[in-house]
């Protein structure tokens, strides 16, 4: 089996992931037990609470340890991916599976991530928004021809149908007026701790920069699908640069997951938690008219049935 690994972004976590891998597993013990961070890592993604967990600058680091030690599991059973792509922060994931960074290192750069992330967004009052219903070409439109005084951009391309928009309230409560008259079905606020994605991340972009100036990075030996660009990582494409770029601009997955799709991958494992990404991919699918097998591993069980016992 050689399928794509897909690596949820932010807002999958979930109080308990990865308790029962770290029971049953020496690898993923041994992995969880030999990182260092600022805070109790174990106890919070074992015990919460859930809105300390959604925090980003914990959430980043506890997903990208779950995501690590499951891919760790997964390659050591034989399973390994032929491309791999992911959400946000689960590019990291993806990038990690690809093999161009460590895993501690994969840990340590989304928990400075996380952190600068927070840091850059404090005081600022921002507003997303999930528009369901309507083209990609429309909602990027909407945004482009706001005339208003304050700022909207799309921060999200997730899947067919489904966008999200961020900026000031007034230009967001704008935006979604006039994607409700361009046939919107809902525009759903989101909450969120930052405008991510957005030009208010700058300064997260800026000091990530600086970090990453001595991360030692390999080139990637399968293909990978950036969310800046939206396809597969070009030869001449500078990998810290595109993860810069990344926190403050649009995530364009729903043109990466058609470019996997137009390669012709149909076998897909999303390293979670959650299935968020899976969702989408299933939704792009469709809009490609083509048929895909997709497994989340949440769980022990998820993946001994990939692997056996």
């Amino acid at each position: 089996m050689k399928p794509v690994f897909l690596y949820a972004g932010q807002g999958s976590q979930q109080v308990g992931m990865g308790q029962d891998f770290y029971e049953k597993y020496d690898t993923y013990r041994d992995f969880v037990d030999s990182i260092k961070l600022d805070f109790d890592h174990k106890k919070l993604m074992n015990e919460g609470p859930i809105e300390t967990l959604s925090l980003t600058e914990y959430t980043q680091p506890c997903m990208s340890i779950f995501a690590a030690g499951i891919t760790m599991l997964l390659m050591e059973a034989g399973v390994k991916p032929e491309a791999a792509v992911g959400l946000s922060l689960g590019e990291y994931g993806a990038l990690f599976a690809a093999g161009v960074f460590e895993a501690k290192d994969y840990v340590a750069m989304t928990a400075y991530r996380g952190r600068e992330m927070a840091k850059a967004a404090e005081g600022l009052e921002c507003t997303m928004s999930a528009i369901l219903g309507v083209s990609m070409e429309d909602v990027t439109t909407a945004c482009k021809d706001y005339q208003g005084q304050g700022y909207v951009t799309v921060a999200n391309y997730n899947c067919p149908g489904q966008y999200v928009i961020c900026g000031d309230e007034e230009a967001v409560a704008d935006t979604e007026a006039r994607l409700k008259t361009m046939g919107a079905k809902r525009c759903v606020r989101l909450n969120v701790s930052g405008p991510f994605h957005t030009k208010f991340m700058a300064q997260a972009g800026d000091r990530l920069g600086e970090y990453l100036h001595n991360i030692n990075f390999q080139t990637p030996n399968i293909p990978v699908a950036l969310n800046v660009t939206g396809d597969f990582k070009a030869e001449d494409t500078n990998l810290k640069e595109s993860l810069i770029q990344q926190i403050q601009s649009s995530v364009h997955l729903e043109d990466d997951l058609r470019a996997i799709l137009g390669k012709g991958y149909r076998d897909f494992i999303e390293i979670g938690p959650g299935n968020v990404v899976s969702g989408f991919l299933k939704k792009t699918a469709r809009d490609c008219g083509v048929e895909v097998n997709v497994t989340t591993i949440n769980t022990v069980d998820d993946f001994i049935k990939i692997v056996g016992e």
